[in-house]
């Protein structure tokens, strides 16, 4: 039978060939040492998994609930834009909450994307800032993901020979998987060049909480006029250990909110209300839970640049998100990064997510996430170590897919 018209429009799912032979090595007993998917392992604070128990005694929120938020909840995102961004939102018209950023990007993306739109996306990249657009029929053209100067010359050139002209730019910062963070300044540049050629601007700010280096990681709305032309999605998967409650926003422009409202009102009914409110009292709080998440990631971070250094595996500090994202070793380049990654799992007992999976511009990287404690970490270390200590005797019939081409 034919494939059905939108699932071809899909690239392989390369992430899976990583995770069907780690879920065999496990089941012949391997100790996999998993820094792949990017899943928090830290528990939900109690204060918010207390509320959420508080509120599920009472029948009425086993209601459905509203796709949009109930108004708390959309009352509470505002203030914390306020405390943490400057940043002035009404609850009513320019906010809207999520099943997750990557919901609501992907639901964004049906709402405004017309068959054979070209958007402008960073090369690599978290795959739902493209497939959500492929999904919709349109057209990625693939930009830059550095935040500095270079970034400029390849929208203008887009914008040049793109028909139709590009209608969204997405940005992700700090990003996911390279950990770039963005300046104000840059924003104040990205803001001015959408105005100027009448694009949108789609901003991932899932990881605004998770830095660890200098200043806290600006908002994209923080520059003057930028609520003109932005939508910004944000989740409190990572900020608040909260990945399984699916919860996240899209905030911005009201007419861009307004159309991803609608599509939403037809799709879903929105979370589980008593989630909402435990999400609502989380964002009331002190902070003291994003700082203790912040100091963790922290701690694994310095931990894994130093053991995987000493294992002769460089690992860049990242700046800020859960992840590192390293150039895989010079020995092991040519095969590429997704059969390096099925070889760690092989070979060594640690799974990495290829960075062929967020774009073709990642394939000589890995990223690693920080879900393991400082111990796992370190012993995945040792075991890289030996791996390449012995490859040359142990990979003698290893051979690049890229060979047979």
């Amino acid at each position: 039978m034919e494939e059905f018209h939108k699932v071809r429009r899909l690239p392989p799912y390369v992430f899976e060939q990583v995770n069907r032979l780690k879920a065999s090595a496990r089941a012949g007993g391997a100790d996999i040492i998993d820094l792949g998917m990017g899943n928090p392992d830290l528990p939900t604070p109690q204060s918010i998994v207390d509320k959420l128990c508080e509120v599920v005694q009472d029948p009425r929120t086993h209601r459905y609930s509203s796709s949009k938020g109930i108004p708390g909840l959309r009352r509470a995102q505002a203030a914390y834009y306020a405390r943490r961004f400057g940043v002035k939102l009404n609850p009513d018209t320019q906010v809207v909450a999520t099943l997750g950023s990557k919901e609501g990007f992907a639901n964004m993306a049906q709402a405004i994307t017309a068959p054979g739109d070209v958007i402008l996306c960073p090369n690599p990249t978290y795959p739902i800032h493209a497939f959500g657009f492929l999904m919709a029929g349109g057209v990625i053209r693939s930009m830059s993901v550095e935040p500095d100067a270079s970034f400029f010359e390849p929208l203008e050139r887009a914008v040049r020979h793109s028909i139709p002209k590009p209608l969204a730019l997405v940005l992700n910062y700090p990003s996911n998987p390279t950990a770039y963070v963005a300046t104000l300044d840059f924003y104040k540049d990205v803001i001015a060049f959408a105005k100027k050629h009448d694009i949108i601007v789609l901003s991932d700010l899932a990881y605004s909480e998770i830095y660890f280096d200098g200043a806290p990681p600006p908002s994209v709305l923080e520059v003057p006029g930028a609520m003109d032309v932005t939508v910004e999605f944000t989740s409190m998967s990572k900020t608040f250990s909260m990945p399984g409650w699916r919860m996240g926003f899209a905030v911005g422009n009201e007419r861009l909110i307004a159309a991803l409202t609608r599509v939403k009102s037809y799709l879903d009914y929105g979370a589980f209300t008593p989630i909402q409110v435990a999400a609502t009292h989380a964002l009331n709080g002190d902070g003291s839970d994003i700082a203790e998440v912040r100091n963790v990631y922290k701690r694994r971070r310095d931990v894994m640049v130093e053991s995987f250094g000493k294992a002769g595996f460089d690992v860049p500090p990242p700046a800020a998100t859960m992840f590192a994202w390293a150039k895989i070793p010079e020995k092991f380049r040519h095969l590429g990064s997704l059969e390096f990654s099925k070889l760690l799992v092989e070979k060594a007992d640690v799974a990495v997510a290829p960075g062929i999976g967020f774009g073709e511009m990642g394939d000589d990287y890995v990223r690693l996430a920080l879900v393991e404690n400082e111990h796992r970490i370190r012993q995945a270390a040792r075991n890289i170590k030996k791996f390449m200590s012995t490859a040359d005797e142990t990979m003698h019939n290893v051979i690049s897919l890229n060979a047979h081409r």
